[in-house]
């Protein structure tokens, strides 16, 4: 098994995108980066920490690559704004892809790089391929989040379909 890593704005977002697709052990939210340690919901919330929201991905490479790991990642992010994802504003939303190996992110740079030619984007790609640092478990409440709160999810998910639909 591998892990991979992956803050995209809100976690909760995050999670269905990925833990619906085979070979997945695991998805788990959580924080990263930042200079607090073991931050919690509403420190890495109040923009302090240097945290950002992130999903920790657990994987069996045989059955799902970090290759389509990371083309799943460019379908649920807008990887051309660095402040922030959809209506989630601010530091602990920017869009970044960690990597746990040299391989991992030669993987993340190739795909960012033919994704920039792709020219599906007016704005560059503004995405971080950044060497993964401390992954912290977040609290129970924001595990399996689609899951635990179907109706509260369905509209998160609506409200980003609608803020992408005006704002891209």
């Amino acid at each position: 098994m591998e892990k991979a890593l992956f803050a995209g704005g809100c976690f909760w977002c995050m999670i269905e995108p990925f833990d619906s697709q085979p070979g997945i052990e695991t998805v788990i939210s959580g924080y990263a980066g930042g200079h607090v340690e073991n931050p919690t919901y509403e420190q890495v919330k109040s923009q302090t920490t240097g945290h950002t929201e992130v999903v920790q991905i657990t994987f069996d490479p045989e059955m799902m690559s970090f290759e389509k790991l990371v083309s799943i990642y460019w379908e649920v992010t807008d990887p051309t704004d660095a402040s922030g994802q959809f209506m989630d504003r601010g530091d602990s939303y920017r869009p970044v892809i960690y990597y746990y190996s040299d391989e991992q992110r030669e993987i993340a740079e190739k795909s960012k790089a033919q994704l920039a030619a792709s020219e599906i984007y007016k704005e560059p790609i503004v995405v971080t391929i950044e060497k993964a640092p401390t992954f912290y478990r977040a609290e129970d409440e924001h595990q399996d989040f689609h899951k635990k709160n179907q109706a509260r999810y369905q509209q998160e998910k609506e409200e980003r379909a609608e803020w992408a639909a005006k704002n891209l």
